[in-house]
C-alpha cells in the first residue's frame, strides 16, 4: 500500500493519511482493481482493510487512518465489518480513527443498502466519506439519500479552480451545501498555492494532493517546511460574493 497525507492548513499539520492499493512493485490501484470479479472482490476488499490497519499499526501513524471499500463486496454490513474490528482491537487502532470512503465512480445500484452499510460504521465510530464527489455516478442524489461525515472534492473540480469562474461557481455551491448540513470537506487532487488559496478563502481547511505530498509506498510522507509560506491563509475583509 501506499499512503498520501491529508493536511490541515489551519494547524498545519496532518489530518490523517488515506491507504492507498498498490502491487507488490508499487503497480497502481488500476492494475490490481482490473483484476477484481465476484469471485475475489469480498476477499480484496476483507484484506485491504486489515492490511490498512497493519500498515498503519507498523508505521506509528498518528490521525486519521482512510480506507477505500468497495459496497458492492458488502453482502451483511454487520458480518463484513468483523474483520477490521477484530484487527483494529488487535493492533490496538481507535476505531474513531478510521474513516471509511466510497469512491463516487462505484457504481452503487441499491442506495439504501449503502445506508445501511454506513449505519453499520457509524454505530461503530468509525467516520464516513464519498471519496472523489462531483465526478461519478451518483453525483447529487447519494448525498440526498445519504450525508456522509465528510465529502472529498474530485481533483477534477479542483483543478485550476483559482482561475476558471465556472468550477468556482459549482464548488462554493457544494461548500455551502455542506456547510448547512455540517460536512467536513476535504479537496482532493490540489497541485498549485493558488488552488489552495482560493479554496481556503471559502472555509476549506483540509487538503490532499501533490502540492503537499504524493504518496508514499509503504511510508508515510511528511509536508516540506517550505509549503507553509506558500499558503499563508488570506483573511476576507467583508468579502461577499453573488
Amino acid at each position: 500500500m501506499a499512503f498520501q497525507p491529508i493536511v490541515d492548513i489551519s494547524s498545519k499539520s496532518i489530518f490523517g493519511y488515506e491507504a492507498l492499493v498498490r502491487g507488490i512493485n508499487n503497480e497502481g490501484a488500476d492494475s490490481i482493481l482490473s483484476q477484481l470479479n465476484d469471485s475475489n472482490r469480498y476477499r480484496f476488499d476483507q484484506s485491504i482493510r486489515v492490511k490498512a490497519i497493519d500498515y498503519a499499526k507498523q508505521l506509528g501513524l498518528e490521525g486519521m487512518l482512510s480506507i477505500n471499500f468497495l459496497p458492492n463486496a458488502v453482502y451483511r454490513p454487520e458480518t463484513c465489518i468483523r474483520a477490521t474490528l477484530e484487527a483494529a482491537a488487535e493492533m490496538n487502532f481507535p476505531t474513531d480513527r478510521i474513516m471509511f470512503e466510497v469512491t463516487e465512480g462505484e457504481k452503487v445500484k441499491d442506495h439504501d443498502h449503502l445506508r445501511n452499510i454506513f449505519a453499520e460504521y457509524k454505530k461503530h465510530k468509525f467516520t464516513t466519506a464519498i471519496d472523489d464527489f462531483g465526478a461519478g455516478y451518483s453525483g447529487l442524489n447519494l448525498l440526498a439519500d445519504w450525508q456522509p461525515d465528510i465529502i472529498k472534492l474530485d481533483m477534477a473540480l479542483t483543478r485550476n479552480i483559482n482561475s476558471d469562474r465556472v468550477r468556482r461557481s459549482l464548488v462554493f455551491a457544494i461548500l455551502s451545501v455542506c456547510k448547512d448540513l455540517s460536512i467536513q470537506v476535504i479537496a482532493e487532487g490540489v497541485e498549485t498555492p493558488e488552488e489552495c488559496l482560493t479554496l481556503a478563502d471559502e472555509g476549506v481547511t483540509l487538503f490532499q494532493g501533490y502540492l503537499f505530498a504524493k504518496p508514499g509506498f509503504q511510508c508515510l510522507p511528511t509536508i516540506p517546511d517550505e509549503i507553509w509560506p506558500q499558503i499563508n491563509l488570506r483573511r476576507k475583509v467583508d468579502q461577499r460574493r453573488h
